[in-house]
């Protein structure tokens, strides 16, 4: 059976693991260039991961390559896992080279660093929203105030935004979000549900209004978490704190995302978030008609 139309080469990542069918799938596309728009949001909609990334020719001298992101209902100016994923990638064909390379998306251009087994991604600049009343939010997850810890609801993030729900640790995995109510909720890319103990955040994120139900590991959401730490005072005031996220063990993806805040006077400066690439697929997909 012949296949029709041009084919692309893509690789099938997960992310946050050292396991296969564990952590966060993606997809990575290679030399999407003279792809539209509306072609990659089909291509991403028929892979149908938490993500998908294009690999293009960057539009700036100081980058090394550029990368577009697609959910199956939105594309992300920035996402941790897809930046991980799709260096690692790179690196593993040879088309990137050194120890360190630099990725341009829609949050700027941001460092990424390869260890042995690993790969680390810097966050983009730190930013902190304003407080808002917990008891929608709550609500959207299916949970009530007997379980919210009490510090602010806010927003935070590091190149995209989410709302940051604190609650008791054994709140989180009874979460029940609830669709609706998680889109009427004031603008942000997800809602994080999380408690923190002893440096440990067990993570859940929903994004309905992307196309996410529920995201297996969230790269961004855990540097940006940093950010919110520090505004709550649960790091130091000075210096680098670090901090381990668990996340996808509800969905049954089990991920470890290790990560680190940088702060002076209390206030994050920077961020940046570790994470293990375990290969699972490779193929060619057809390019949709324009």
């Amino acid at each position: 059976m012949s296949v029709p139309g041009d084919l692309l080469d893509y690789h099938v990542v997960d992310v946050f693991t050292d396991s296969a069918y564990a952590g966060n799938p993606l997809a990575v596309v290679l030399d999407a260039d003279d792809l539209t728009t509306e072609q990659m949001q089909r291509m991403a909609g028929e892979f149908n991961l938490s993500e998908t990334g294009f690999v293009l020719t960057p539009t700036s001298a100081e980058a090394t390559y550029r990368l577009r992101i697609f959910t199956p209902g939105a594309e992300l100016a920035f996402a941790g896992h897809p930046s991980i994923g799709a260096a690692w990638v790179l690196r593993s064909l040879s088309r990137v080279h050194g120890p360190s390379v630099f990725q341009e998306c829609g949050a700027g251009i941001l460092p990424l660093t390869f260890e042995a087994d690993s790969v680390t991604l810097a966050g983009g600049e730190p930013h902190l929203g304003e407080e808002y009343e917990p008891t929608a939010a709550l609500a959207a997850a299916g949970l009530d105030g007997s379980q919210f810890v009490g510090d602010p609801l806010r927003w935070a993030g590091v190149g995209i935004e989410f709302a940051y729900l604190h609650v008791k640790p054994d709140a989180v995995a009874r979460a029940v979000p609830d669709s609706a109510r998680l889109r009427q909720l004031p603008p942000s890319v997800g809602l994080v549900v999380f408690s923190y103990v002893d440096g440990v955040a067990h993570l859940r994120m929903f994004a309905p209004g992307v196309g996410v139900a529920e995201d297996p590991a969230t790269g961004s959401a855990a540097l940006a978490l940093g950010v919110w730490l520090a505004a709550q005072g649960h790091v130091a005031a000075e210096g680098e704190s670090a901090y381990v996220v668990r996340q996808g063990i509800e969905v049954g993806r089990p991920s470890t995302l290790s990560c680190v805040v940088t702060c002076v006077d209390g206030i994050a400066t920077a961020t940046r978030v570790t994470g293990s690439v375990v290969p699972v697929a490779a193929g060619r997909i057809v390019r949709p008609p324009v």
